[in-house]
């Protein structure tokens, strides 16, 4: 299994009006990357100040918590980029509270046009849209008619610095993405207040998302409003995070990347990679013959990349079927799996697998271990070419 290297390079410092003509290239001409090196990771040294009442303006990032509290009270929206963790970028849209409300105001801003952002219904489309489809075009074996494109894989949502006292806090609420295959909501994690979770600061927030896989041929949009559950009432909790964030296609590609969300209590990190030629890989885990109850474990490498989304994470008492996942894949890459197993009464063991990426299809593996059989079967697809609405 290979882990992908990613060498820095330095930007160069330059200046474009901020408006929508300019917005996918300026990320890129702030970086000063190559998009023909698809192993090129930057860090910058450099700042720009572009100031725009929609888009905010690009600064440095100091890392003080006052300065993160002012970005989301004040609404100015603002790109952070550091050069502290490799790349960071922080990207609040101005006054797009859900609380408030000004999320919804002023709807002729083309990204609440674009992206249905007052309409809340989930994602109309599900995983495996082309697992097998019946229009295909065969040319040396290969299906020239459905085509890989471009993705945006999440591959870890992180519970930063927090406002409150305990290690443990329960969260609720929700982050979502829309994208231009279809701009309602696409979850990656979406919790009640009746069943919050409980998190330790600085750890993962355990992904139940996406639904599919997700488009990044242009612009994606992030969406979230999460809480800290503190009181009997929810007017007595704490605002985590809450607004949007825009994530576009110019800079860095299949190489992890952080965007730092910062709220009102805290913050969350939200690492993610832009993959080329990537298929939609849903991965679904069955629970076989159980010999004796476990904790089950499961992660997932992608397309060469070094950093572990995780999948699964719970305890198994008898046979069952676990929650679907959909995971990115660069085409002629892999996804590996390592399931870890533990119990209080015997040693732990961890098995790996993998499927090489295809268009359309599925492959199934099994696992034997001394705790259960475990059937792993992975459906390939590519997205639909173009909106569905």
């Amino acid at each position: 299994m290979m882990n992908r290297s990613c060498p820095y390079l330095l930007p160069t410092l330059l200046v474009f009006p901020w408006n929508i003509e300019t917005r996918g290239a300026i990320l890129g001409a702030v970086a000063g990357y190559d998009t023909s090196d698809e192993d090129a990771c930057w860090n910058t040294s450099e700042v720009i100040d572009v100031e725009n009442d929609t888009w905010g303006q690009i600064v440095k990032y100091t890392g003080s918590e006052e300065d993160e509290r002012n970005t989301t009270e004040d609404h100015k929206g603002k790109i952070v980029i550091s050069d502290d963790e490799g790349y960071s970028l922080n990207n609040i849209l101005a006054k797009c509270r859900h609380r408030d409300g000004s999320i919804y105001g002023n709807m002729d801003i083309w990204w609440k046009k674009a992206y249905l952002i007052a309409d809340r219904n989930e994602t109309r489309l599900e995983a495996m849209a082309l697992s097998d489809p019946t229009n295909c075009i065969i040319h040396d074996g290969i299906c020239i008619q459905h085509h890989p494109g471009r993705m945006l894989q999440i591959l870890s949502l992180e519970l930063d610095k927090i406002s409150v006292d305990g290690d443990l806090v329960e969260l609720y609420g929700y982050i979502a993405v829309r994208d231009d295959v279809d701009p309602l909501l696409n979850y990656v994690v979406n919790f009640s207040r009746d069943e919050p979770i409980t998190v330790e600061q600085g750890s993962l927030i355990n992904m139940t998302g996406p639904k599919r896989g997700i488009d990044m041929m242009d612009f994606a949009l992030t969406e979230y409003d999460m809480r800290i559950k503190t009181g009997k009432q929810e007017k007595d909790d704490l605002q985590l995070i809450d607004g949007a964030s825009i994530i576009g296609p110019a800079g860095i590609w299949n190489c992890p990347f952080t965007i730092r969300i910062p709220g009102d209590c805290g913050a969350v990190n939200i690492t993610l990679s832009h993959l080329e030629d990537a298929v939609e890989a849903t991965v679904e885990v069955l629970i076989l013959e159980v010999q004796r109850s476990f904790n089950l474990s499961l992660g997932c490498l992608t397309s060469g990349l070094n950093k572990e989304i995780r999948l699964l994470d719970g305890a198994i008492a008898k046979s069952c079927g676990l929650k679907r996942s959909v995971v990115a894949v660069a085409r002629d890459s892999s996804i590996d799996l390592k399931f870890k197993l533990t119990s209080l009464l015997s040693s732990s063991s961890q098995h790996c697998c993998s499927f090489k990426s295809k268009t359309h299809g599925h492959d199934t593996k099994e696992i034997k271990t001394d705790f259960a059989l475990i059937s792993v079967k992975v459906t390939w697809s590519t997205l639909p070419d173009g909106a569905l609405w």
